[in-house]
């Protein structure tokens, strides 16, 4: 991103805000991992989107109309000495000149200079619950300001949550964004190339892992926008499986969910492939049911549809598909209205996505589901999950855990699969494995 798209987003935020405003935005601490190893840094997505400022002990202001500055940023001095050990860092001459504040002060000045500027300023854009420091000291200066009301002081009346305010320009992705993800979305789609290349019996799920990490490393993306998940056999039917150390077995299933995270932006792409690079007939019938459910989800992204719309497409070809292979039996209205597939497919079809995976944004408003417009990016990911020994199935359905998973834009004339690069299909993945190894 160039600095004219964080100075576009601040000026949208601040049009929201009006006169009379301030809005006040922490960085995301530095965290430990053990004693003096801290975890690699990340900025806050909040934070970022709107300074693009990637360093921690830092803390964005935003003053609509204020004729000195209306962007100040707050943040750590330049340190010969310190910068020596840790790297460079902007200092207030960088955070001007390379970040486009107004102006800038060192963080150690934000108790004596943020209280001055929050006196002139009615209305308070604010996270609360975010940085608990913080919280503590806004807090404190303004009940200091209330009490010296008799001085003239008045200070702020209200506060509002800016994350509200915010996390409604960050669903609407620019061109700029669409560039990033779409990006993000082919790195992660030749991982899992990769994968498909690399798989057999014998070989432990964190190899698999490695060769994602390493594949997205390779091709400019040093990040996994989440742990991925790796999982063969019963793993598979685990939603949420995270351990990646079981070896993979012939016969049986591999689901890998894991995307990269590109300049601050997430893909999250999900495949499911035969270990030994050919669908049994049973995993091959929940596949191309699974498969046939994404479809039908896909096909419901447009604009003017709900954001509800993709699931219940999912829902309805799920369950039809069940009753058909006699894992579920009855009326297919009746069973989606009892919701007796939860048993099979207990999760959503999507999520927003974005700076983060499962991104910001209201799915309802005025308790209706959102109505879905052009620069919106979602998931669409249905499945089935079967664990061993399920009652009232029969055995030859156990241990097999689908998931498909893409990334998509909402476009004018419908939508645009920014994952299309990750083969799906079930001739397509047996191709691709026996393409040979990576």
């Amino acid at each position: 991103m160039n600095a004219n798209e964080f100075k576009r987003r601040r000026k949208q935020l601040m049009r929201m805000m009006g006169d009379n405003s301030i809005a006040i935005l922490p960085a995301a601490p530095e965290r430990v991992r053990n004693r003096d190893v801290l975890h690699n840094y990340r900025p806050d997505s909040d934070f970022y989107y709107l300074t693009g400022f990637p360093e921690p002990e830092a803390v964005a202001v935003l003053i609509p109309g204020r004729e000195q500055a209306e962007y100040i940023l707050f943040c750590r001095e330049s340190d010969a000495t310190k910068e020596q050990w840790h790297g460079s860092r902007a200092g207030q001459e960088g955070a001007i000149e390379r970040y486009g504040a107004d102006d800038s002060f060192p963080i150690t000045d934000l108790n004596d200079i943020l209280p001055r500027m929050l006196e002139q300023c009615g209305r308070v854009f604010y996270a609360m619950g975010c940085n608990s420091d913080l919280d503590r000291r806004l807090s404190g200066w303004v009940s200091d300001i209330r009490t010296n009301s008799r001085s003239g002081l008045t200070g702020p009346i209200e506060f509002l949550a800016l994350d509200h305010y915010l996390h409604d320009i960050r669903l609407y992705k620019s061109r700029s964004e669409i560039k990033v993800m779409r990006e993000a979305a082919e790195i992660s789609s030749f991982a899992h190339r990769r994968v498909m290349r690399s798989c057999r019996p014998g070989l432990m799920e964190y190899e698999l892992e490695a060769a994602v990490i390493h594949e997205c490393a390779i091709r400019g993306a040093r990040e996994q926008a989440y742990p991925p998940i790796v999982g063969t056999g019963g793993n598979s039917c685990v939603l949420h499986y995270m351990e990646n150390d079981d070896k993979l077995a012939d016969g049986d299933l591999l689901l890998i969910d894991a995307g990269c995270e590109l300049d601050y932006y997430a893909s999250d792409i999900t495949r499911t492939i035969p270990v030994n690079g050919t669908f049994s007939k049973p995993q091959r019938q929940l596949y191309e049911l699974v498969l046939a459910a994404q479809y039908a989800a896909i096909a419901a992204v447009k604009p003017g549809n709900n954001w509800n719309a993709p699931h219940e497409a999912a829902v309805r070809a799920i369950t039809e598909g069940l009753v058909e292979l006699g894992i579920l039996t009855g009326d297919v209205d009746t069973l989606i209205e009892k919701e007796d597939y939860k048993r099979f497919y207990m999760h959503r079809t999507g999520h927003w996505l974005g700076m983060d995976v499962h991104d910001v944004g209201d799915y309802k408003i005025d308790g209706e589901w959102r109505l879905l417009e052009p620069g919106m990016t979602l998931t669409i990911e249905p499945g089935l999950y079967i664990p061993a020994k399920s009652k009232k199935v029969a055995k030859k359905w156990w241990n097999i855990g689908i998931r498909i998973e893409d990334d998509l834009l909402v476009t004018k004339e419908g939508h645009e699969v920014l994952s299309r690069g990750a083969p799906k299909t079930v001739a397509e993945i047996e191709a691709e494995m026996a393409s040979g190894s990576a």
